[in-house]
């Protein structure tokens, strides 16, 4: 049990590095102009925020990813690099 916990926690951070390289790396490669593909992607999520106004309390919900082609492929690099770990 321990060890699969401990796998799903490995998996989640390998899972996360990819996704914040690979979009770092698609935005980099974006203005570069053989290397546009690589930051070709979408938005999508909430475009105006949620506002709750309590009188007390005032939340405020935002939630918008943005996806592209690098952030994929840093997410197929994280599950190859994972099975081979």
């Amino acid at each position: 049990m321990a060890t699969r916990q401990r796998n799903s926690w490995i998996l989640l951070l390998f899972l996360l590095a990819g996704i914040v390289l690979g979009g770092l790396i698609g935005e980099l490669a974006g203005k570069i102009d053989f290397l546009w593909w690589l930051g070709y992607g979408q938005t999508f999520g909430l475009t105006e925020p949620l506002v709750l106004n309590l009188e007390v309390v005032t939340l405020t919900f935002a939630l918008q990813f943005k996806i592209n082609i690098a952030s994929i492929v840093g997410v197929a690099l994280a599950i190859f690099l994972y099975r081979k770990t």
